[in-house]
């Protein structure tokens, strides 16, 4: 396995082997909250259907009144719990860089938390029943499961936290095929809080716990990508590599985990989520553009201003999908705030650097590519003269800039107030911060453009075309890095030995020597196939002599049999109800051992070479 011991060690100890979770981390005491609140708040909510119901129902005047006093409690009761949720569900501020440098927030997700899970009891008795051997000499595999498994629910927030949460998915697909049959579960079940809510989901299926995985590789990319010091290019790829993976996570789990039990899983959800996360690689590709712009050329700030208003389109889209009805009252109010702040905010800062393209730079006598982009800089043209004659005349020139610095002022108040609506953002100082600057900013650029003389102020500035050189990538999560071995490898090839096929019990055949040998015709490599010798057509030899043989290769096989002792040889066999009959081919005991000669047709027919026991 690429995860090394000492990863999983370190992990143990973070965790401790079969603790209690909800003691042990501050995530997990956050999400241990966030369960309680939720079950008062269904209480109430219980309280409150029971009280409208009798409200409608008696014509009492004085029960009525008792009922409506009674019901305001509920309500007053309900919404103090809201609050108290919403603000343990928007924890962004823990997530995010500990640089000094001042950047705009980027809102991450909070592990899905689990319960427990014990596999020793099921897997035991599946090995039992279903593949015939003795459980208990599976215990050390079981137990490595469950460790995995323990260290899975509290990753580091790294590239170690990742591959072992990759481990653990990959691990479940051999899970998968070794003990979960079609039509039949192994009892066990997965439960798993929603990551907003704490709501928790119970299923059996491991389909479910895949899923939950998934979806935390997603919120471990958002919280590895939200911590990155952005005051550096190297930062900011970084974040937009971790963001990107983050929205490939979460649109992987869109297309192929449905009819999620929890919401967070939902496809609504999701289709939220992937679109949050391309926001904010579209924000981080505004900041690597504006640290890698060292000139204040013409086009350099028309560049800037289309890339902020890009960044702001995008994130008008998310903040759409927030209020669709299933989204608007489970997404985070902080959630819908920030969004809305960061739509407002990059707007600002597009008619921003429009402006100072406008103010801050003289145009060249005869026409250059600059005059060419800014034709094609607005959504539609500005009404009044066209751009050309406002590019020649300085005045003109003045007054659409500063057209464009009265919507960024606007814009940026817009930001503000939204921002002092919300409790948990104005908590957090760094964004407090970044608004202020460049509201700052915008204002003393207004007032030096300002003129005492200036009576017409009818101007609107338009739109701005949103361009970006950097268009998103939704980069699916590569589970092939993390290299797995299955656990339970020693019950055999996994194409054989899966939950989907039906065994026989094992049976145990005595064959003895005879003058032409063991008479015995094998097939194929791990298992080898046998026939004749009062063995069915299609038998898998299991072990020769009580040692196994599984995995055994054709000539190893062979080589077993001829080494057996002068009284026979004990073979232990299976027969699988699934396997198809093979071509046997039958021959005189009494040739040597020899490669048997096919021709053309039976070539066709055989996959490979039958192989002759005799023992003179």
């Amino acid at each position: 396995m690429l995860i090394v011991p000492l990863l999983r060690e370190r992990q143990k100890t973070l965790v401790g082997c079969g603790c209690d979770p909800f003691a042990q981390t501050q995530r997990s005491k956050l999400q241990h909250r966030r369960s309680r609140i939720n079950q008062q708040i269904n209480k109430e909510m219980r309280m409150r259907a029971g009280a409208e119901n009798l409200f409608r129902a008696t014509t009492n005047n004085k029960v009525k009144e008792t009922v409506a006093l009674e019901l305001s409690f509920v309500n007053s009761n309900l919404q103090l719990l809201k609050e108290e949720l919403e603000e343990l569900n928007s924890n962004m501020e823990v997530y995010q860089t500990d640089s000094e440098a001042i950047n705009v927030p980027m809102i991450p997700l909070g592990l899905k938390e689990t319960k427990e899970v014990d596999f020793t009891v099921p897997i035991q008795d599946f090995i039992c029943e279903h593949y015939g051997e003795d459980s208990s000499l599976y215990d050390k595999e079981i137990t490595e499961l469950m460790e995995l498994r323990q260290a899975m629910r509290t990753p580091s927030r790294n590239q170690a936290g990742l591959e072992l949460l990759m481990e653990y998915y990959n691990q479940l697909y051999y899970l998968d095929q070794r003990f979960f049959p079609l039509h039949k579960n192994l009892g066990v079940h997965f439960q798993w809080y929603d990551s907003l809510t704490g709501v928790p989901s119970c299923q059996r299926t491991l389909a479910f716990e895949k899923g939950s995985v998934l979806f935390n590789i997603g919120a471990l990319y958002t919280q590895i990508g939200a911590r990155q010091d952005r005051s550096a290019t190297a930062g900011i790829d970084r974040a937009i590599d971790a963001f990107q993976r983050a929205a490939g996570a979460f649109n992987f789990l869109k297309e192929n985990f449905s009819n999620a039990p929890s919401l967070d899983m939902s496809a609504p959800s999701l289709c939220m989520l992937v679109r949050l996360m391309v926001s904010q690689v579209q924000e981080c590709v505004f900041e690597r553009v504006t640290l890698t712009t060292e000139d204040t050329h013409f086009t350099s700030q028309l560049r800037l201003a289309q890339e902020a208003a890009r960044v702001s389109d995008v994130y008008l889209l998310v903040q759409q999908t927030m209020t669709q009805p299933l989204m608007k009252d489970y997404v985070p109010f902080s959630w819908a705030s920030m969004v809305q702040v960061k739509s407002e905010h990059f707007r600002a800062l597009s008619h921003y650097y429009a402006a100072a393209a406008l103010c801050d730079h003289t145009r060249k006598p005869r026409p250059t590519e600059a005059e060419k982009a800014f034709l094609q800089f607005y959504v539609g043209g500005p009404a009044g003269p066209p751009l050309s004659q406002v590019l020649r005349d300085p005045e003109k020139r003045r007054k659409l800039g500063k057209a464009h610095l009265r919507r960024a002022v606007i814009r940026h108040e817009e930001a503000m107030r939204v921002h002092s609506l919300c409790k948990i953002l104005r908590k957090m100082d760094i964004l407090q911060d970044v608004l202020s600057l460049t509201h700052k900013r915008s204002l003393d650029k207004y007032s030096e453009l300002d003129r005492e003389d200036d009576f017409d102020e009818t101007a609107e500035a338009p739109e701005i075309q949103s361009q970006t050189h950097q268009k998103p990538d939704i980069t699916p999560t590569n589970f092939s890095k993390v290299q797995v071995t299955d656990f339970f490898q020693r019950l055999g090839p996994l194409s054989v030995f899966c939950a989907r096929a039906r065994w026989d019990p094992v049976r145990v055949v005595c064959l003895q020597r005879r003058d032409g040998g063991l008479g015995l015709t094998l097939r194929g490599d791990s298992p080898v196939l046998v026939a004749g010798a009062g063995l069915r057509e299609g038998d898998y030899i299991v072990a020769v002599d009580g040692q196994d043989c599984k995995w055994a290769k054709h000539g190893e096989v062979v080589q077993m049999l001829k080494s057996c002792s002068e009284r026979g040889v004990e073979l232990s066999v299976v027969t699988s109800s699934l396997i198809p009959s093979f071509y046997v081919l039958l021959i005189n005991m009494t040739t040597p051992i020899c490669c048997v000669k096919f021709g053309a047709k039976q070539k066709e027919k055989a996959s490979s070479i039958f192989l002759v026991l005799y023992f003179p």
